[in-house]
C-alpha cells in the first residue's frame, strides 16, 4: 500500500453526477431545421448520492432521462430522475444504500429483499408508453414530455426486459428479450418476448442457454431473433466470495442462438463462434437462408476483469459482419470486418431496420485513447461502397451516441439529420447537435447550447411530433 487514493473514474470529469432537475430554454447558434419536430429521450447512469462501493460501477447509477424537445428552430431541455423504488427508498434515507449491481456484501441490510432496478440504459417509446430500461428488471414508465415516474409494468410485459428491444418497422411489433429470466437468479435461462403494435403482449416464452451470460443486445431480422450467447459470465459463487459478480470466461467460447419469429422458442438452434464480445448491434437481415449481422465487435469484454484476476481491459470494437448459413452443413459463424475505426453505439435509418441497409451511423475514437468508452467521433459509413465520413470533435470534446431523424416518413433511406449531444471539455457543459446525416464531416448544421454539462449517457431515441 502506498498509502494513495484512488478516484473512481466514473466519478469524475463527464462521468460525474449532475443531480439537479432542471428545465431550460436553449440558445441556438447556426440554424435548427424547421422541419426538424420532436423529441430526442437520452438516459444514464447518475447516482443520486455518493456510492458505497469504493470499486463503484458506472453501469449502476441511477437513471436521469434528458429530453431535447425541438420546435419551430428552438430547443427546450428538461431531466428528471427516474424513481424507481430503489431511487425513492434511498432519497427518503438520504443516502446511499445499494451496493453496485445490488451486490448483498456491500448493501445496507434495509436493502435486503428489496428492488434495485435503476432504469438507466435505454429509453423507448412503443405502443403509447415511454419505457426507461436496463438489464434485469421490468421496464418503468415515464410520462411522455414531462418525464413524470409513472412506475414498473411487470403485468403489462410479464416480468423483465433487457435494453435493447427491436420495433418491427412494418408491423409495429416490438421484440424483446431478458437474460435473467430463470425462477432462480443467474440460471441459464432466457426470455423472449412479442408486443404488438398497440402495446399488449402476444408472446412470451423461456428457453435455455449454454451459460449464464450478460447480453445486452440482440439481432432481429424480419423473420428470426439471434441471441448471442458470449463468455461475459454471472456467478453467485464469485459474489459470495467477494469476487466480480459478472467477469470476462473466455474458455466457454461464444454461441449464438436463432429463433423463427413465427415459430417461437421451439425452433432454437445454435451456431458456434470464438470468444469475444459484443455490446450492441447496428442492424440484421436475411440473405435467402443467410442471416447477416454487423454489429461491434471486442475482442474481450470491456469494462470487466478475467475471472483470472485480469485487468478490465477489451481492447476496442469494430464494426464486423457475421454470416450465418441456416442451410449449410457448418454451424459457424462467417466473419468481416468492415471498418476499422474503433466504435460503439452503432445505428441505422429505423424505418429500415431488420432489412438490408445501406447507411449506418456511429460514435468512434480519431484522437481519443483506444479502448476507451469517450468517443469524439460521429461516423456516417456507405455499407454498399465501404466509404466512412467522420466529424471530429476538437481536442477534449466528446460525443454521444448518433441517432437518426428521417426528414419525411417517404424520404430515401439516410436522407435526414442526426442529433447528438456533444460534451465541451473547454467549457465543461453540452451541446444538443444537428447534422445533415449525408454530410457529417460539415459539422454541426446547428446546436443549442446547454448551461451545464449532460453527464456521459448511454442511449436514446427521437419520438417525432
Amino acid at each position: 500500500m502506498d498509502g494513495s487514493v484512488r478516484i473512481n473514474p466514473f466519478l469524475q470529469g463527464n462521468y460525474g453526477p449532475v443531480r439537479s432537475e432542471d428545465d431550460f430554454e436553449l440558445t441556438v447558434t447556426g440554424e435548427i431545421p424547421a422541419e426538424l419536430t420532436g423529441v430526442l429521450y437520452r438516459t444514464g447512469p447518475n447516482p443520486q448520492f455518493e456510492p458505497r462501493d469504493a470499486e463503484h460501477h458506472w453501469f449502476f447509477g441511477d437513471g436521469m432521462v434528458h429530453a431535447f424537445a425541438v420546435e419551430n428552430g428552438k430547443v427546450h431541455y428538461r431531466n428528471r430522475y427516474v424513481r424507481t423504488p430503489k431511487w425513492i427508498h434511498e432519497n427518503r434515507a438520504g443516502r446511499s444504500l445499494y451496493g453496485s449491481f445490488g451486490n448483498p456484501m456491500t448493501s445496507d441490510r434495509s436493502t435486503f429483499g428489496r428492488d434495485s432496478g435503476v432504469a438507466n440504459t435505454n429509453i423507448v417509446s412503443h405502443g403509447g408508453r415511454l419505457l426507461a430500461l436496463e438489464e434485469v428488471h421490468p421496464p418503468f414508465e415515464m410520462e411522455h414530455g414531462t418525464l413524470e415516474s409513472k412506475g414498473y409494468r411487470k403485468r403489462e410485459y410479464r416480468g423483465r426486459m433487457t435494453a435493447h428491444p427491436k420495433i418491427d418497422p412494418v408491423t409495429g411489433e416490438m421484440v424483446f428479450f431478458s437474460y435473467m429470466d430463470g425462477t432462480l437468479p443467474l440460471a441459464p435461462v432466457m426470455g423472449y418476448g412479442v408486443v404488438d403494435a398497440s402495446g399488449r403482449l402476444v408472446r412470451r416464452e423461456r428457453f435455455r442457454i449454454p451459460y449464464f451470460s450478460m447480453v445486452h443486445d440482440f439481432m432481429v431480422t424480419r423473420r428470426h431473433a439471434l441471441f448471442p450467447i458470449l463468455p461475459l459470465t454471472g456467478s453467485g459463487k464469485r459474489l459470495m466470495a467477494g469476487e466480480p459478480l459478472f467477469a470476462w470466461e473466455p474458455d466457454k467460447a461464444g454461441h449464438i442462438g436463432v429463433i423463427d419469429r413465427s415459430k417461437g422458442a421451439r425452433s432454437l438452434r445454435w451456431f458456434n463462434i470464438d470468444a469475444c464480445y459484443v455490446f450492441h448491434v447496428m442492424n440484421a437481415w436475411d440473405e435467402g437462408d443467410t442471416i447477416v449481422c454487423d454489429v461491434m465487435k471486442y475482442p474481450r469484454a470491456p469494462l470487466f476483469a478475467g475471472t483470472d484476476g485480469s485487468p478490465a481491459a477489451g481492447g476496442s470494437a469494430v464494426l464486423t459482419r457475421w454470416r450465418l448459413d441456416l442451410a449449410g452443413d457448418s454451424d459457424a459463424v462467417q466473419e468481416e470486418v468492415l471498418d476499422d475505426l474503433p466504435g460503439e453505439f452503432p445505428r441505422v435509418d429505423d424505418r429500415f431496420a431488420m432489412s438490408r441497409n445501406r447507411h449506418g451511423w456511429f460514435a468512434g475514437v480519431t484522437n481519443g485513447r483506444r479502448g476507451s468508452i469517450s468517443m469524439d467521433t460521429l461516423s456516417h459509413i456507405d455499407l454498399d461502397t465501404g466509404k466512412r465520413t467522420d466529424w471530429v470533435a476538437p481536442i477534449g470534446d466528446a460525443v454521444s451516441e448518433p441517432v437518426f431523424v428521417h426528414r419525411s416518413p417517404d424520404a430515401p433511406e439516410g436522407d435526414g439529420w442526426i442529433v447528438a449531444v456533444i460534451y465541451r471539455a473547454d467549457t465543461d457543459r453540452s451541446d444538443f447537435a444537428v447534422f445533415d446525416a449525408q454530410d457529417m464531416a460539415a459539422g454541426p448544421i446547428g446546436a443549442a447550447q446547454m448551461p451545464r454539462r449532460v453527464p456521459f449517457g448511454f442511449h436514446g431515441n427521437w419520438v417525432s411530433a
